[in-house]
């Protein structure tokens, strides 16, 4: 009766810590599709969301995300004003999504040929976010 109780509370043992860690081992890693928004100019809002995708990438390599800049936010893809454009080439590389809005550019009257080639373009950032989250995504603004 003993090593009934004992086995019983092994494999309860088991079952928790599956559990608790979001998996039953069987089970494929969540698949998480993030769109974010960059609205800051502020080198440190920048430096910060460098380290967030950092960190992003290390918990969980296979995500999609996008990085999406609009307004002051499009100074982090534009290669005379980024403080980090060797990160931003470096996590495209990984398969980060960066994506700079037309509709900024043409207000703020930006050079677009001054824009990291690594970045892709949106019509409207604004809008591409809200088409994001309607197909499921998750939403995170960057920045304090």
């Amino acid at each position: 009766m003993k090593k009934l109780i004992l086995l019983f509370a092994l494999l309860l043992g088991s079952a928790l810590t599956s559990h608790a860690q979001g998996t039953t081992g069987s089970e494929t890693p969540r698949q998480h599709r993030i769109v974010m928004q960059l609205v800051s100019g502020d080198t440190l809002v920048h430096k910060g969301l460098m380290r967030q995708l950092r960190n992003m990438l290390e918990a969980a390599p296979t995500m999609k995300l996008e990085v999406v800049c609009h307004g002051p936010g499009m100074d982090l893809l534009m290669s005379d004003r980024s403080i980090v454009a060797g990160k931003v080439k470096e996590f495209a590389g990984k398969g980060i999504v960066f994506l700079a809005c037309e509709n900024t550019i043409a207000e703020r009257k930006l050079d677009r040929g001054k824009i990291i080639p690594e970045a892709g373009f949106v019509k409207a950032g604004i809008i591409h976010i809200v088409e994001r989250q309607e197909e499921g995504w998750s939403y995170i603004k960057a920045g304090f």
